[in-house]
């Protein structure tokens, strides 16, 4: 499998590419993961970045293009991957059918995870991550057993900057224009399979799971 997830931020497409990604083998490969990398490393590409995603917007295509077809070129992600953030605009779409085209390895699904906005913003304002071991909590639906503190390692829960509800509503903005358009271009393709993202994430897996090997969901 050779699978592209779309959706909204907060629509958990992260978390559905984790799962698909161990149960078929295939390499999960987050553009936001990438860029934090980068951006924790002081890499000069990370702090060129870090600037775009601290205030909501669109990192520059030309460096995450860079990101994407580096890792591309490694055996694991040559063998099925699913691509989680990228590609976010019709440029990078048209980078991405570049770097396969060269390769012989098309895709062969495109997944939309479908929220509505509301729901998003309530979702992912909340969310918060331990800055030592990255575990992921929710102020109301996955709280710590105290306030702040990771319950695996103890370490500190921070609020990532593009997770406040302002930076969030700038990015869904930011997604209507700029990403929405590549529902349209998978779509008549024939790549493009729609899941509903609002359903328990246990049906939401299933229909992505069914939607990714190109069944009705």
């Amino acid at each position: 499998m050779r699978l592209v997830f779309l959706g909204p931020p907060g629509a958990g497409k992260g978390t559905q590419a984790k799962l698909l990604a161990k149960e078929e083998g295939l390499v999960h490969l987050s553009t936001g993961d990438l860029l934090r990398t980068a951006i924790a490393r002081g890499t000069p590409t990370g702090l060129k970045a870090k600037s775009f995603m601290d205030a909501g917007g669109l990192v520059p295509d030309e460096v995450v293009d860079v990101l994407i077809e580096e890792r591309l070129r490694e055996p694991d992600a040559r063998a099925g991957f699913i691509l989680d953030g990228y590609p976010r605009t019709l440029a990078q779409a048209t980078a991405l059918a570049r770097m396969l085209a060269a390769a012989r390895t098309p895709l062969t699904r495109v997944v939309l995870i479908e929220v509505q906005d509301e729901r998003l913003v309530a979702r992912s304002s909340g969310r918060r991550s331990c800055a030592s071991c990255g575990a992921i909590y929710h102020v109301s639906s996955k709280p710590p057993r105290r306030e702040g503190v990771c319950d695996g390692c103890g370490g500190r829960l921070d609020q990532r900057a593009d997770d406040r509800e302002e930076v969030l509503r700038e990015r869904l903005r930011v997604y209507r224009e700029k990403t929405a358009p590549l529902v349209a271009h998978y779509g008549a393709q024939g790549l493009l399979a729609r899941v509903n993202g609002d359903l328990p994430i246990g049906d939401v897996t299933r229909a992505v799971r069914l939607a990714s090997r190109g069944a009705a969901a």
